[in-house]
């Protein structure tokens, strides 16, 4: 159970982290396509970019556990922000599950910012 409670913050920043990692890797494939989406919602345009980095540094940021307190509550804010731009018709089921989704990651973010990086992270 201790190798558990070491290793479970490192698994916790990675199954996160990574997923925002990705998620911002991909936007680079199609940054057109993302700059209409986002603008869908009601944002600017010239915000496409910044939100790209932003979800790759949140990324990188609490996979390595650097600043990981400080990443999660902004990664958590962009969760929670996302969910109810862009995923708020709750009669569709798949912006449901992505409305939820959204929140349970945000939830995720929040406990690494409760509980910080854990032992194996660039913060110790």
């Amino acid at each position: 159970m201790d190798q558990l409670n070491k290793f479970a913050p490192l698994i916790a920043r990675l199954l996160i982290g990574g997923f925002f990692l990705l998620s911002g890797l991909g936007k680079l494939g199609d940054v057109a396509g993302f700059t209409g989406y986002l603008t869908s919602g009601g944002l600017p345009a010239f915000l496409a970019w910044p939100a790209i980095l932003f979800e790759i540094a949140v990324g990188i940021a609490v996979i390595v556990g650097f600043q990981a307190r400080i990443a999660a509550l902004a990664g958590a804010a962009f969760c929670i922000a996302a969910a109810l731009l862009y995923h708020n018709n709750l009669a569709d089921q798949v912006q449901m599950i992505m409305f939820f989704k959204n929140f349970a990651i945000a939830g995720g973010f929040m406990m690494i910012f409760a509980n910080g990086a854990g032992a194996l992270a660039v913060d110790k």
